[in-house]
């Protein structure tokens, strides 16, 4: 049996964070990380960017190669944690081997939404969350590959941009009626649409796929309409789902995702979770739920390897935050796109090929579009994130010169000499990286 002090489950945002943050405070105790991929950590965001052969493996790599070697960390890659017993803190492999262990953290991620479709096991069908379904996508693709991608989310509209550099003939499924509907509004959504649709690919909204047709091979899929498309792969990229099943039976409390509080600590006292697996807490909503965003997970993995090693710290919230780039589109949004109900106000702006829209509760923001110009992102978010109340200069919010001296003095000089805090959103690079 192996012995540590430190159990990691997970090697994506999450854990490596919480390996930093105690390595920060506790250069001597040992800690283990376990995988069931077999690499080191890499960049998730990018395997759209492998598939479409931008990066190859070493290009992905969220840390230095001697990572794991040089903050004394031991890597159990390829290897799935199947059984936890928190109360004799003791975590079983699927290879027998088991681990003791002082502290737990659950950084599991997602699993994919699978939807009930006739077919899915055929050949030619795959998800697109990790390395591995863009290596298996890489190897079943051929030059003018006909592809139905199901979802046209995030994670659909990043396949589909890597199909189409690779050449194929790439059709959308959306079930709703239009594309980044959670992370768009109609305007959004309307401009996103034209550039998708300008690379040659053919959207089909309010639609569903009703099943997979072929022998053992895909070659056409049948929708709810009655028609049908020939294809050669499907790829399911509807989203993700927390990934609980390692905590299910232990006791530990589960709802949609694991329960965390304010210290990403679980309803037991020797485990924390983090990231896609958990429900954390969404300071726009003021309630916990899933938010399965790199930021997110970053930020609550480091909260909770703080506290891992003794050293109190509370997870100041995150929410809903995406920034992409695909075909030739700068996104960046947060937050409250669509208001639910009246009582909100919006501010928007269109100018050429840029399209800003923030959504404003008691003169807090609450949401926020950038589509084309996104300079200015950063600022509206951190306003957000503090929840500024920014009624004395709204109107200033969307001029092309807006920045921090357009604050109030007061304000723009406490946001410069204020120091990073653990709770702040990390920057992320095109990579991924923090």
């Amino acid at each position: 049996m192996l012995n540590t002090e430190y159990l990691i489950v997970g090697n994506s945002a999450g854990g490596i964070a919480a390996a930093e943050a105690i390595r920060e405070v506790d250069t001597a105790g040992t800690i283990i990380i376990v995988t069931d991929e077999p690499y080191a950590a890499y960049s998730r965001p990018l395997i759209s960017k492998y598939l479409s052969r931008e990066r190859d493996l070493e290009g992905m790599l969220y840390r230095p190669a001697d990572f794991y070697s040089s903050n004394g960390i031991n890597l159990i890659a390829g290897s799935k944690a199947v059984r936890l017993n928190p109360d004799e803190h003791i975590l079983e492999l699927e290879s027998g081997e088991l681990i003791s262990w002082d502290k737990l953290l659950i950084a599991s991620g997602g699993t994919p939404i699978t939807p009930e479709i006739d077919g899915l096991d055929k050949k030619g069908v795959f998800s697109f969350t990790t390395l591995d379904d863009a290596k298996a996508i890489d190897g079943f693709l051929t030059e003018g590959s006909s592809v139905l991608v199901i979802g046209g989310g995030l994670i659909g509209i990043s396949v589909t941009e890597a199909l189409v550099r690779r050449g194929a003939s790439v059709s959308v499924i959306e079930m709703k009626d239009r594309i980044l509907n959670t992370m768009l509004d109609e305007i959004g959504s309307a401009m996103a649409a034209e550039a998708v649709k300008g690379a040659g690919v053919r959207i089909m909204a309010n639609r569903t796929v009703t099943e997979i047709k072929g022998g053992n091979l895909v070659s056409c899929v049948n929708l709810d309409n009655g028609e049908s498309i020939p294809c050669s792969l499907v790829v399911v990229a509807i989203g993700v789902v927390p990934r609980v099943e390692l905590v299910q039976g232990t006791g530990i409390e589960v709802n949609r995702g694991i329960v965390v509080d304010r210290t990403m600590a679980t309803s037991h006292p020797d485990v924390y979770a983090c990231g896609d697996a958990v429900e954390a807490y969404d300071f726009i909503l003021d309630t916990n739920r899933a938010i399965p965003i790199w930021p997110s997970a970053y930020i609550g993995g480091r909260v909770a390897g703080f506290n891992m090693a003794g050293v109190r710290k509370e997870y100041g919230g995150g929410t809903a935050l995406n920034s992409l780039n695909y075909f030739g589109l700068d996104i960046v949004s947060a937050g409250i796109v669509v208001p639910p109900q009246e009582g909100y106000e919006a501010l928007t702006k269109t100018n050429g090929g840029a399209y800003k829209k923030l959504l404003l509760r008691d003169n807090t923001i609450v949401g926020m579009i950038c589509i084309g110009d996104i300079d200015k992102a950063g600022i509206l978010y951190g306003l957000m994130r503090d929840r500024t109340d920014v009624g004395d200069f709204k109107d200033k919010l969307l001029d092309d010169d807006f920045g921090l001296i357009s604050l109030p003095r007061g304000l723009w000089q406490e946001r410069l000499g204020a120091m990073p805090l653990v709770g702040a959103v990390p920057q992320l690079d095109r990579q991924g990286r923090t």
